[in-house]
């Protein structure tokens, strides 16, 4: 079949399978890393008890057939060295069957991380690099041309994710309707930037031309993917201009940059090779028949299950970052339908006294990622994913998001547990785990100009309320 195939996305393509595999190694790395103290065995939500309720067809993960912390650690770190191994070309220098199995191999080692991550693995972007890994098994490599239908449902992808997380906006807060939600997103979105304070002293007239620009590029832009060369290729680059906006303002783990790597699927890629002087690609010979078979029944498949997600997208009660089913296969977008007006803290002290008096010296735990000194600028962390510092957030709103892992996250401080630890920047009790840890809620706000010139501090902190009360582990 002559249409199956587009040799002009051949230079697209390539860029594109490599920045996933990026995202993808980004993802097993935060996974490796963090698992222990997260859903390890001995973690504040362990894996174990958890394949112990939810069955197999609710959650298809290899962990339900068994489970160990160095079974779990292999698996990452395996799925590590595969998605390095496929940046560096591997899956363009086997046969097109090989590479197939290459990247269906990472949406499976993937697949059965997420579906026991639980409440750490909850956010949209799982999601998201779940269906675009899926999508990538089926774009080919170096043996053939793109197959012109995977680069579509690529473009339909991006497009569920922009303009659901437009229309998101539009039926929630209303701030976004009235242009103003940027007057406070920089300063309270989950984990600042370096850059958010200077985005968030920018003059309010910009916060609105900010906000209007946001809508045009997520309900009206995404509208191009879908129309003929060049303008697709436009639509794409404004999408793309539009995330690293994103990415320069906050930190959204690889929510953005895997945005990025599917605008590629609707650049002009020969185009793209003569901006950059590359040479023109010689088209391939057809397809072998059992591939085009293969990306037709795929086809079909992501077809039928798009009736789930586009009804949710023209639903007035649309629901943001939902799977239809358990394969995270054609999922839902969103992001930001409400904006909160100021920021709250949890602050986690300990101390090393054995009887608390109004005199006891109190000493604060550091986080990596989100706000607690009030003299440290945040750092750039995406696309890496501080999945504590993100929760952390959300306890800061409510502790009903926190109720299943703050108790036992606590638990692990006041016995010291090494894995846990780790995640935080600073331990204020090295030599010895406290006698009593307490949380308290602080509300956080961008100094101003004046503020940060005399006193060096990025946040002024406010304090509300006790969070939890001095607690120690039990006598025995």
């Amino acid at each position: 079949m002559e249409w199956f195939t587009a040799s002009g996305y051949w230079l697209s393509r390539l860029v594109l399978q490599r920045a996933l595999a990026v995202v993808y190694l980004v993802a097993f790395l935060s996974a490796a890393l963090q698992f222990r103290a997260l859903i390890g065995a001995r973690g504040m939500l362990p894996v174990p008890r958890f394949v112990a309720y939810v069955p197999l067809r609710r959650s298809p993960s290899v962990f339900h057939l068994h489970y160990s912390d160095r079974f779990f650690a292999a698996w990452a770190w395996g799925g590590a060295l595969l998605s390095a191994a496929v940046v560096v070309g591997a899956a363009d220098a086997v046969p097109l069957w090989a590479s197939m199995l290459m990247w269906l191999a990472l949406w499976a080692l993937y697949l059965s991380i997420v579906n026991v991550g639980q409440t750490w693995y909850g956010f949209g972007w799982e999601s998201l690099l779940l269906e675009a890994g899926f999508l990538a098994v089926f774009l080919g490599n170096a043996r053939t041309d793109p197959p012109v239908l995977v680069l579509w449902l690529m473009r339909w992808l991006l497009f569920r994710v922009e303009f659901g997380a437009g229309l998101i906006k539009l039926r929630g807060d209303p701030c976004w309707r009235n242009l103003t939600c940027l007057y406070f997103h920089h300063e309270t979105q989950p984990m600042p930037g370096p850059l958010s304070w200077f985005f968030h002293r920018l003059p309010r007239p910009l916060h609105r031309v900010e906000t209007a620009a946001n809508h045009v590029a997520q309900l009206v832009v995404p509208l191009g993917l879908f129309v003929p060369q060049p303008v697709a290729s436009v639509a794409a680059g404004v999408i793309i201009c539009t995330q690293l906006w994103l990415v320069a303002s906050g930190n959204f783990s690889w929510l953005n940059w895997l945005t990025i790597v599917l605008a590629l699927a609707a650049v002009d890629g020969q185009a793209l090779a003569d901006v950059f002087s590359v040479a023109h690609h010689t088209p391939l010979g057809p397809a072998p028949l059992w591939y085009e078979a293969v990306v037709l029944a795929v086809t079909v498949l992501v077809l039928v299950l798009s009736w789930w997600p586009a009804r949710n997208l023209l639903s007035p009660h649309q629901r943001m970052n939902v799977s239809f089913n358990a394969f995270h296969l054609v999922n839902t977008y969103g992001a930001f339908g409400s904006v909160n007006r100021s920021r709250h803290e949890v602050i986690v002290e300990g101390t090393d006294e054995e009887t608390l008096t109004e005199e006891t010296v109190w000493k604060e735990y550091g986080f990596k990622g989100k706000p607690g000194d009030p003299r440290r600028l945040s750092r750039q962390y995406a696309p890496y994913h501080l999945r504590l510092d993100w929760l952390m957030w959300f306890a800061g709103i409510s502790p009903a998001y926190a109720r299943e892992w703050f108790g036992p996250f606590v638990e692990r401080l006041l016995t010291g547990d090494p894995a846990t630890l780790r995640l935080l920047r600073h331990n204020p009790f090295p030599a010895a785990p406290p006698t009593h840890v307490r949380a308290r809620l602080y509300l956080y706000r961008f100094t101003t100009w004046r503020e940060l010139r005399e006193t060096g501090a990025w946040w002024h902190r406010t304090f509300e309320r006790e969070y939890l009360p001095p607690t120690r582990l039990a006598r025995r």
